[in-house]
This record gives C-alpha cells, sequence and structure tokens, in this order.
C-alpha cells in the first residue's frame, strides 16, 4: 500500500464579496479533488488545537498525527533545523522575515507594506542576510539564509520571554507600532529590527531593486521564537518510510526532524510560479525510489490569501489539482498497487482577514481499491460541512487515513 497526500496550504476560506459570496474552493476546477471526494470520504478535521495560534507549523504537524500540544517547541527551530543549523538546548530561535515597510518616520509609525518584501528571490536575500548577519551578528546573534523571504536567527543563550513577537502577514497594511514587543527582554530584538531600516535602505541590492520598480527588503522582522524541536520519528510510529516535499524550510524541517526524506526541487518557491511538475515528479521518484508515505505540500493557496489576491487563489487551486494531484493518481494507478490519497489544506487563509484561522477543514480521501459513493459532487467548505463528518483532531485522521 502507498499513502499520498497533497497538502493545498490555506486553501480553505470564507465566502468572499469578490467572488461573488463565493469560496476559491466553490469556483477553481479541481475535477482530481472532486473525484477523490466522489468516490471517497468527504468531512471537516480540526488541525489546530484549542490554545495554539493557527499557523502552517501547529497545522502541518497536526495533519502529519503530531500532537502539537505536545511535541511543539515552536516554528523557527523546524526551520532552522532544514537550513541545516545544528541547534542546542540552550539557544533559542526566531524567524527572520525580510519585509517592506513604508517610508514613515519614526520606525514605529511604519506599515507593513509587503511581508515577503515583494517576493524577493533567494539569490538577493541570501545577499542581504550575508550583510546583515555582518552588522548584527554577534557571538550570541547569528543569522542565517533560507530560501526567499524566510530567514533564521539563533540566539545562543537565549529567552522566550519575548511578549508579544508578532507574525508580518498578520498585519498587512497595518501600522506596525502596537505590534512591537514591549518586553523587556525582547529590547535587542526590537533594536535590531529598528536599526535594520536605515542599514537595508542603503543596501545594493535593495537600491537595484527601487530602481528596477520592485519593492525593497528595508527591514528584518523577528518573530515565531522556539526552542530545539523533537518529533517522534515517523517510520518508528508507523511503520512506513516517508517523503516531504516543499519549497519551505518550514517542512522540510517538520520532515528532517521526524526521520522522513526531504528531496530538494528545483525552481520551488511557494508561490504560483513554482515548479509544480517538478514537486510531483519528485514524488513520483520517491514512491519508484522504496518509499511508503508521500506529503507533497503546496505554499501558493496560502500566500495567494495572504496577498488578497481572489483570482490567483483559485488559480492556485486549479494549478496544484492539474499539475499535481491528477498525475500522481496517474502514476499510482499505473503501479498496479493499491494506494491511498488525501488532499486537503492545513488552515484556512481567507481573503478578507489575509491571514491564518482556526477553523475546521475540508479533506477528501480514497482508497484505490475500496471506492464508494460519497454523494459528493465537489469538495468545498459547505459540501464538507453537509456529509456531517468531522475529526476532532489531526492525529485521528493520520490514524485513520493510515489504517
Amino acid at each position: 500500500m502507498k499513502y499520498a497526500v497533497v497538502l493545498f496550504d490555506g486553501m480553505a476560506d470564507y465566502p468572499c464579496p469578490a467572488l461573488n459570496g463565493h469560496t476559491p474552493m466553490d469556483l477553481a476546477k479541481k475535477p482530481n479533488l472532486d473525484f477523490i471526494g466522489a468516490h471517497g470520504k468527504v468531512g471537516l478535521v480540526k488541525t489546530v488545537p484549542d490554545g495554539l495560534k493557527p499557523g502552517s507549523d501547529v497545522a502541518n504537524l497536526g495533519v502529519l498525527g503530531y500532537d502539537a500540544r505536545t511535541c511543539y517547541t515552536g516554528r523557527s527551530p523546524l526551520e532552522a533545523v532544514s537550513i541545516g543549523v545544528n541547534l542546542l538546548d540552550t539557544d533559542v530561535t526566531l524567524r527572520c522575515n525580510l519585509v517592506t515597510l513604508s517610508d514613515d518616520e519614526p520606525y514605529e509609525n511604519k506599515v507593513m507594506v509587503d511581508y515577503s518584501a515583494g517576493d524577493i528571490s533567494t539569490a538577493e536575500a541570501a545577499e542581504i542576510i550575508r550583510s546583515v548577519e555582518e552588522k548584527f551578528g554577534t557571538d550570541r546573534f547569528r543569522f542565517y539564509n533560507g530560501v526567499s523571504y524566510r530567514h533564521c536567527l539563533v540566539w545562543h543563550n537565549g529567552t522566550m520571554d519575548l511578549g508579544s513577537m508578532t507574525p508580518p502577514h498578520d498585519i498587512s497594511d497595518r501600522v506596525i507600532g502596537p505590534y512591537l514587543s514591549t518586553a523587556e527582554k525582547a529590547a535587542p530584538l526590537i533594536d535590531m529590527m529598528k536599526k535594520s531600516y536605515d542599514f537595508l535602505m542603503q543596501h545594493p541590492v535593495n537600491r537595484k531593486r527601487i530602481a528596477e520598480g520592485k519593492r525593497p527588503a528595508n527591514s528584518i522582522w523577528l518573530w515565531g521564537e522556539g526552542t530545539k524541536p523533537s518529533l517522534g520519528n515517523f517510520y518508528e510510529m508507523h511503520g512506513l518510510k516517508g517523503t516531504i516535499i516543499s519549497a519551505v524550510d518550514l517542512l522540510k524541517g517538520i520532515g528532517g526532524c521526524a526521520g522522513m526524506q526531504t528531496p530538494e526541487v528545483e525552481g520551488v518557491t511557494g508561490y504560483l510560479d513554482t515548479n509544480f511538475e517538478g514537486k510531483c515528479q519528485a514524488a513520483i521518484d520517491a514512491f519508484k525510489n522504496g518509499q511508503d508515505f508521500v506529503y507533497v505540500h503546496v505554499e501558493a493557496p496560502d500566500e495567494c490569501g495572504h496577498r488578497g489576491e481572489p483570482e490567483n487563489k483559485v488559480k492556485a487551486i486549479e494549478l496544484i489539482d492539474a499539475k499535481i494531484v491528477g498525475p500522481l493518481m496517474a502514476y499510482l494507478n499505473s503501479t498496479g498497487e493499491d494506494y491511498k490519497i488525501m488532499c486537503l489544506p492545513d488552515h484556512p487563509t481567507p481573503l478578507t482577514t489575509k491571514t491564518h484561522a482556526p477553523d475546521p477543514v475540508p479533506f477528501a480521501m480514497m482508497q484505490k481499491s475500496a471506492p464508494v459513493d460519497s454523494g459528493v459532487a465537489s469538495v468545498n467548505e459547505k459540501s464538507a460541512q453537509a456529509t456531517g463528518v468531522y475529526v476532532p483532531d489531526g492525529v485521528s485522521l493520520m490514524k485513520e487515513f493510515l489504517g
């Protein structure tokens, strides 16, 4: 038996005025996902435990069958592991975004214009993070570059007593002052953020970006603090050799901590221009190489939700369905081996709020050798709720999926 999960990050949504009261799942042409729903099981699953923030870290841990209430130590440590940082038990890590702030003065009056610095390229970002390390790095603080706007700060002998370090994607188009932590022990981090603005506005990469009409990466933004993670080994838990395929360090970090393979795929970006075909081929190659469980994570719907892009979010769902779900099922069917496939988001990223929500999300799962008539013609938020099927947590869903 082979097991495939395709995770449409942030796909679930609320009825959107820009889509005439529909959700992107309503409107997207997704024949492969709808086929799975029509011939399998459809329902809602609560991926984010009560009391935890609905981030992709907590939600994906839930979908993978890990109880975040007992194993979650923060988002950034998972990303640090993926980047290749050897963490000590006394280290505190933080996510270091490159963002675009408005030119208002002082720093507290600036507006969060773009949490991704205009989709800055990984190559450009690497140059900037190297400069940030040279400027602000010390024996206590070390900066490591990741992918696009997503990077990492390791604070040796740091503290978790930082007050509220707000994710930048939660405050798009808002004045940042009210979201800067006032905790005493966060002061050196906030000071670095403030000083980074004047430093980065003069950076050659940003001068070039401004000349080209692009948004500059004119500030670092620190958040998502955590400590060295400890996840159970996926193979030891389930007896299955697993692979996670993703563009983002967070998911690759989860995979690394769980003892799963995390192959690199050329040309993956986390947005609509990502290499969908490459991700699908990596999944197929994993199965060909003897893997039993493959988890394909696609960031694009989440990014479109954060940016408030209705048409692009619909397009992202359609591209995942056409370029990943369909070809992956075609390969699995061609092998003659039985398989299960499941598709779902990790959490909603509503277009109307541009940030994550903790609501239960729709899922659809099917086993090739045991098709059923679910009566569901199209998988979306309403049809999933209408089935009356409700799974209270991701751990239970994964147990059911793996049988």
